[in-house]
This record gives C-alpha cells, sequence and structure tokens, in this order.
C-alpha cells in the first residue's frame, strides 16, 4: 500500500501531514511513503531527512495523489482532489460542516475520507485526536501573544523601585486549548482564572493554580462541547461576563460550537470598560470570533484595547504541531492497516465510522451531507 503526502497549498498553512520520524515507523510496517518535494520544507524537514528516513520523493504532485491513501493537513482543493483515484482514501482535517466543496469534491472522485476532526472524542481514540494535540499548540501560542502584545509584565515583580502587580489573565472557554493557555500564562507568572458554561471543568481549572470564575450559568453538551445558550442564558452570561472582564489585564477566548458561529461573549461594552493596554487574544475568529469587535485574521484596537485574531495558530509552530499531528495520523493507520500491511477498515467500529465523512463516493457523515446539500 502507498501513502501521498502532498505538500499543503492553503494560505498560511506550513505544517505537513507525516514527519520522518512517523515515515520510518510506517516502512517499518512494511507501508510504501511517497512525499511531494518540498513538502516539509516550512516545517524544517528537509527532502534528505524524508528520503533518509525511507521516503521516496517526487516533483509531481500527481504522483502524491495517485495513491492508496493520501493525507493532508488543510482541506485540499477541489481540483486536487480530482486527483485521487476511484476507492482510494483520503485523510486529514476535512471541514465537513464548513466546507461542502470538499466534501462534493471527494464524492465525485468516488473516494473514502476520513476526518481527523470527526474522529470520536472516547478514550480509545486519545492518541488520534489530532484536534487536541493541535489545541495545545493554539493555547500555548495565544498565551506568549497575550504576553507579548499587551506591552506590560506579567509576573510580579518586586524591586528596589518597587513592586509591579501581576497581570490578571481570564480565558474564556477551557477546553485543551483554554487549559493550555491557563498553565503556560501561569508558568509565566500571571494571575489567571478561568471560565466555561460546564462547571465540570472548573476542578480542571483549579488543578492548574487558575481560579474558577463562576457565573451560575450550566450548559453542558455532548462530545465534550458546550451545548448551545438559550437567548436568555446568553444575555445573562453577556452581562455578567462584561462586567467580569473589565478587571482583567488579557482575555483569551476559545469557545466554539461545531459547526455554528462562535459564541459572542465578549461585547463591546466589555471591550470599553477594560483598562487601556490591554489585550483580547481571540482564536475564534475562523467561526466568526469570540469578541464582538474581532477582525478574523487581524489585529485591531479599539478603546485603547488591542484585539488580536489569529487564524491556524497551530501553523506558526510547523515543527511540533505537524509532528504530533503525524503521531495522531500514525496512530489511526494503526486502526485502519492489518499486520500484513493490507487495508482493513471494519465500518462498525465507532472510530472508523464517526472519521468516516465520505465512502466510496457516498456522503455518510449527517452534518456534511446536510452541508452539502445546501450549498447546492
Amino acid at each position: 500500500m502507498r501513502i501521498g503526502v502532498p505538500k499543503e497549498t492553503a494560505a498560511g498553512e506550513h505544517r505537513v501531514a507525516l514527519v520522518p520520524e512517523v515515515v520510518s515507523k510506517l516502512k517499518a510496517k512494511g507501508l510504501d511513503v511517497v512525499v511531494q518535494n518540498g513538502a516539509g520544507a516550512d516545517a524544517l524537514l528537509t527532502d534528505a531527512a524524508f528520503a533518509d528516513a525511507g521516503a521516496t520523493m517526487t516533483a509531481d504532485a500527481a504522483e502524491v495523489w495517485g495513491c492508496d491513501v493520501v493525507l493532508t493537513i488543510a482541506p485540499p482543493d477541489p481540483q486536487a482532489i480530482r486527483g485521487l483515484g476511484s476507492g482510494s482514501i483520503l485523510i486529514g482535517f476535512l471541514a465537513p460542516l464548513t466546507s461542502p466543496q470538499t466534501t462534493r469534491a471527494l464524492a465525485d472522485a468516488k473516494a473514502t475520507a476520513f476526518a481527523m476532526e470527526s474522529i470520536p472524542r472516547i478514550s480509545r481514540a486519545q492518541a488520534m485526536d489530532a484536534l487536541s494535540s493541535q489545541s495545545n499548540v493554539a493555547g500555548y501560542r495565544a498565551a506568549l501573544l497575550g504576553a507579548d502584545e499587551m506591552g506590560r509584565f506579567y509576573p510580579m515583580l518586586m524591586t528596589a523601585a518597587g513592586t509591579i502587580p501581576p497581570a490578571k489573565v481570564l480565558v474564556l472557554g477551557v477546553g485543551v486549548a483554554g487549559l493550555q493557555a491557563l498553565a503556560t500564562a501561569k508558568r509565566l507568572g500571571a494571575r489567571t482564572t478561568g471560565y466555561d458554561v460546564r462547571p465540570e471543568v472548573a476542578e480542571q481549572v483549579e488543578s492548574l493554580g487558575a481560579q474558577w470564575l463562576d457565573l451560575g450559568l450550566e450548559a453542558s453538551g455532548e462530545g465534550g462541547y458546550a451545548r448551545e445558550l438559550t437567548e436568555q442564558e446568553r444575555a445573562q452570561q453577556q452581562q455578567a461576563l462584561t462586567d467580569a472582564i473589565k478587571g482583567f489585564d488579557v482575555v483569551i477566548t476559545t469557545a466554539l460550537v461545531p459547526g455554528r458561529p462562535a459564541p459572542r461573549l465578549v461585547t463591546a461594552e466589555a471591550v470599553e470598560g477594560m483598562k487601556p493596554g490591554s489585550v483580547i487574544v481571540d482564536l475564534a475568529g475562523e467561526a466568526g470570533g469570540n469578541c464582538e469587535l474581532t477582525e478574523p485574521g487581524q489585529t485591531v484596537v479599539r478603546h485603547d484595547v488591542k484585539i488580536v485574531s489569529p487564524l491556524n495558530l497551530p501553523a506558526t509552530m510547523a515543527e511540533h504541531s505537524s509532528q504530533l499531528f503525524a503521531r495522531n495520523v500514525l496512530a489511526l493507520l494503526d486502526l485502519f492497516v492489518g499486520e500484513d500491511g493490507a487495508l482493513q477498515l471494519d465500518f462498525e467500529d465507532e472510530i472508523v465510522k464517526g472519521a468516516c465523512v465520505v465512502r466510496d463516493g457516498e456522503i455518510v457523515n449527517p452534518g456534511a451531507k446536510a452541508a452539502a446539500e445546501a450549498a447546492q
């Protein structure tokens, strides 16, 4: 079986779906790996490193896309998907709920596709959870961005010239990215506070040495995500948050609802009430942003508060992000490939069934099917 790794073409994407470390492990299983020249260059991985690990290097993108299994990170261009052979497999972040053109192209190619973001979040699939591995990177980088953009110290300083109090950092949404942001800001010396509409995560926040912001609202949902709030709950939450946010120097937001616009947690009133020089780092920009004044992909100043909304933060740490993603893919392939090196897809398996978006040209993911039909 041949596994192809094309060079990513999406704007701002610097990661690569496999790294030499994982290539060598796949070769040990009897699998052939074909890597497009320059695929790992932006992640500081040379063609020579891939070749030394046993990969076949090629300048021909068509050869890569003609492999039995193709691995990508960002949703590929529909034109590239047309290069897939009938019955071939694509694995990567495919945005099944928001990129219907990708899903439709995969169906037209009669391919089978597995979305890394659709892998069920169960204990058996933890090693395959690319959403979590990449969110760790995003949370880490968000904390650093907050420190860099604020222009004031994070830690408390006791000097001959007097004492400087620690910065107060609030993280809204404490999934994987939020917890990492809290941990990183704490290590930098900030006084940290976390908030989420799921009260069961309060213990995790406190275990990191952070305080829990209790607004008296609960909204736990399925699959480890928060459920969508009612209009009344949203109004109550926003007013309480507006009052609380004004006392923080840095606010990092990570709240997302899969397939829907990001909830607006930081109002214009809250921004106006923050101390001049404060910073908001909005990690939900790709879904519209958690802050009312966010401009996705931009850094803007409103009411003397800097609002930073980076897109695809994991790509800014491409070397380690690629390493983590490749290990997630390896764990998934271990489930897909038998000891003889042949594909053994068990669609009764919860992970295989949950991750599959398109099967032999048929859209099988309900959310992806609805999105594709709505886009027609």
